[in-house]
């Protein structure tokens, strides 16, 4: 049932005024995002430059929400961005498999922080959470939460290796009582990483949890969204699950490195009615 609602909002029909607008609203929503083992200074500015100004101003395309790098470049895209209202996110906790001590994983949040992080995805460890130590899990994610200090929290939940949608729901509900600020599904390196069926699990369980609490939690989708159709699909889902007060990027992101050049083509697209090469874009 979760797979053949979730595939029932791609089929809605967007006209172009509304596309325009749910394009460039993707924009502001997205964590431009590179975590590679060749990251270097140079390739840093340019995503930076990229998130602060995506396409060429008489488009009027908004600023991405966030940069999102490795704990020893934050300081680095701190400097970039500091004169911009894009944030600065850091993936922390052992990223991506979550296996450290705990002792460590801490650490390397605080030092994200002290460096100008504004945001912090940090991963679970699916191995407790499988295994059934559900107050493990909880008490590493509190204990996150805590050495964010001012810093957001968003958690990934890796929903690929969680087997079940049960599982899913589950691991939601937890980090969601342990403070996340975000709940996140992947992690990006493997697959199957971001699913409308995992999103709409997930969307259910914000809701269900504002409904006890009043309290909004957000949420983001990554790994393997490459397409604007695809992106705005998961917008129709968040407005029919949640309602127009998610649609903001306080409370929605896309976690994309190659779909933000999707996303400029057809905006291009719709404002000139012509495409352009793919060549007249940066690479992520």
């Amino acid at each position: 049932m979760v797979e053949e609602r979730a595939a029932a909002f791609t089929r809605r029909s967007i006209k172009t005024s509304a596309k325009l607008e749910g394009l460039k609203l993707v924009v502001s929503m997205m964590d431009l995002t590179t975590l590679e083992g060749g990251d270097t200074p140079g390739k840093i500015a340019i995503l930076c430059r990229k998130a602060m100004q995506p396409l060429h101003p008489r488009y009027q395309v908004p600023n991405c929400a966030a940069v999102c790098v490795y704990p020893n470049l934050v300081r680095m895209a701190k400097k970039f961005l500091e004169h911009s209202t894009v944030k600065v996110t850091s993936v922390a906790t052992a990223f991506p498999a979550g296996l450290m001590p705990v002792k460590l994983k801490l650490q390397e949040v605080r030092t994200a922080v002290r460096d100008g992080a504004d945001e912090i995805d940090m991963v679970i460890n699916r191995a407790n959470f499988l295994a059934g130590e559900y107050e493990r899990v909880f008490d590493q994610i509190a204990a996150t939460k805590q050495a964010c200090g001012a810093a957001h929290l968003k958690v990934i939940l890796e929903t690929g290796e969680l087997q079940t949608y049960d599982n899913v729901r589950l691991a939601s509900e937890i980090a969601m009582r342990a403070g996340a600020d975000f709940i996140k599904t992947s992690t990006g390196k493997i697959s199957p990483a971001a699913t409308m069926p995992v999103a709409l699990v997930m969307l259910e369980a914000i809701r269900d949890f504002f409904y006890e609490t009043g309290i909004r939690i957000g949420m983001k989708p990554a790994g393997g969204i490459r397409s604007a159709k695809e992106a705005l699909g998961y917008l129709v889902m968040l407005k029919e699950t949640l309602g127009d007060a998610w649609l903001t990027p306080d409370l929605f992101r896309f976690g994309a490195s190659t779909l933000l050049n999707d996303i400029l083509m057809q905006l291009v697209k719709v404002v000139d009615a012509n495409y352009q090469s793919a060549d007249y874009f940066s690479l992520p």
